[in-house]
């Protein structure tokens, strides 16, 4: 009469002792004997009696549970709560992204008391590779990819005073060469007066700064110009742009020949010529306000002091990897890129800034909550889109506010 389950696992229990003790010559008549009394075959037999997990049965559903076999999982519970905020307050990076600014961001959640870990985790939490962070948030992840509209006009005046771009004329490896561009917040139409946003971006250290002007008549987007001159942490050498006739007019002409800054633009029709800035129109602008319509002055001043705080979190706690080196090998193009940073540490990185700058940029630095600072240019977006409702519907305004990254407010 074959033995019930319960029976098979006491057998199992009794003859795993035995077996590990002894010889080899010995083992093979204990497995012969086991595969007899239990009627399994001798491979999945002896796996049972070298097994080092007590079996045991569960009455309710009747059948034997086991251990997993495997390593014991490293990262459990403890650290995905505090990774979540980690995560969150990186405005959902990927996995290289948050592990390279962990260090950072940690340090100032702790110094924040915005979490409370354990020496244990804590230590965790900074040895975390990449991939085990992508793999634990892998549930929690999703991805939208809205497609915006192209707003650019050419501007003819002065076009064949500016020249194209080659790069032979730029050294980008020193700070203070950026790409500028404007994102246009028209909603489904381009009718009107609307709000645009100046997008400037540094080549060599990443550092972005972004400011809304009422329309882009040459005049407001030069006066957010300056304002973002004043705030950049180095010497401004140069400027590139597109075609459109927000930049390629005489006020922008004349402060570049006046300042002794190199203005220069890219072709038309290709945008990839400021592929920098261009990154940076979804990496911050489109992923922080999304794609709604902003066409009034408080709309604009809003914005502006969503930019405020956003160019904090991304100049400070964002890394980002930058192409070193891209090859063709047969059909298949390699690139190489580099050691993801934040903006900040390419600053401070560099032999380019004077040790005064930098020392400012450390003081603002130890005094940043990013969990803050996200939880309050999430509020402002929010208090964003309800003024817009309230002046051209509900309806109309919320249907692309799907985006807006609210899902894990409750991690930070």
């Amino acid at each position: 009469m074959p033995l019930s389950m319960k029976e098979k696992q006491s057998v199992t229990n009794v003859m795993r002792e035995e077996y590990r003790k002894a010889s080899k010559k010995r083992k093979s008549r204990i497995l012969d004997e086991f595969c007899k009394l239990t009627g399994y075959n001798r491979s999945y037999g002896a796996r049972k009696l070298r097994s080092r997990q007590e079996s045991r049965f569960h009455k309710k559903y009747k059948k034997v549970l086991q251990k997993p076999r495997g390593r014991k999982r490293k990262y459990g519970a403890e650290c995905l709560k505090p990774l979540t905020t980690v995560w969150s307050v990186m405005d959902f990076a990927c996995g290289k992204r948050v592990a390279a600014g962990m260090a950072d961001v940690l340090d100032a959640l702790l110094r924040s008391k915005e979490v409370c870990l354990d020496e244990i985790t804590e230590n965790k939490l900074r040895t975390v590779s990449a991939s085990t962070i992508d793999r634990l948030l892998a549930v929690k992840r999703k991805q939208m990819c809205p497609k915006g509209r192209a707003t650019t006009k050419p501007g003819s005046l002065l076009k064949s005073q500016i020249p194209i771009r080659t790069g032979t004329e730029w050294d980008e490896k020193r700070p203070g060469y950026v790409e500028m561009d404007t994102v246009a917040h028209c909603g489904e139409s381009t009718r009107g007066q609307y709000v645009v946003t100046l997008d400037v971006t540094d080549i060599q250290t990443c550092w972005s700064e972004q400011r809304a002007a009422l329309n882009k008549a040459g005049k407001h987007v030069f006066a957010e110009f300056k304002k973002i001159r004043a705030q950049l942490p180095f010497t401004l050498y140069g400027i590139d742009c597109d075609s459109g006739a927000e930049f390629i007019n005489g006020l922008m002409f004349r402060y570049c020949e006046d300042e002794n800054i190199t203005f220069t633009r890219g072709r038309p029709y290709r945008k990839n010529d400021g592929c920098h800035v261009e990154q940076k129109n979804w990496s911050i602008v489109r992923q922080t306000v999304g794609y709604g319509r902003f066409e009034a002055e408080n709309e604009c001043a809003l914005l502006n002091i969503i930019y405020d705080n956003q160019r904090l979190l991304t100049n400070f706690f964002m890394p980002s990897q930058k192409l070193t080196t891209k090859e063709r090998d047969g059909g298949r193009i390699i690139r190489t890129l580099d050691k993801p940073l934040t903006p900040y540490r390419r600053v401070m990185e560099s032999k380019h800034i004077d040790d005064k700058a930098k020392a400012a940029l450390t003081e603002t630095f130890e005094t940043l909550n990013p969990a803050a600072l996200r939880r309050e240019v999430r509020r402002l977006v929010s208090e964003l889109y309800k003024l817009g409702a309230q002046l051209r519907g509900a309806q109309e305004y919320w249907q692309d506010d799907t985006h807006l990254t609210g899902q894990l407010d409750d991690a930070i």
